[in-house]
């Protein structure tokens, strides 16, 4: 699955991109150097980054679904213990 920015996003990444360069090095870094080291990151680190993202919504899916017999749970065949607790 391709990682894709929207264009906003985009937009935004390498704006800042360029501002971290200005801030913290001697050279700046242009629109299109700015907008290829973006893509490179996507390409080499995104999936990485997804694929952890995907593994800790699925870690807590599982405990929720873990948790999903205890919160919906109802005893089974309780009419005579509730019936005998009223006497």
């Amino acid at each position: 699955m391709a990682i894709e920015l929207s264009k906003e996003a985009r937009a935004a990444a390498i704006e800042s991109m360029q501002r971290y360069f200005s801030e913290n090095f001697d050279e700046p870094l242009g629109n299109l150097q700015a907008g290829a080291l973006l893509d490179y990151f996507i390409q080499e680190i995104g999936p990485s980054l997804y694929n952890q993202a995907i593994a800790d919504a699925q870690s807590a899916l599982q405990a929720r679904v873990m948790e999903l017999d205890i919160e919906c749970h109802e005893d089974e065949f309780a009419y005579w213990r509730k019936r005998g607790a009223r006497r």
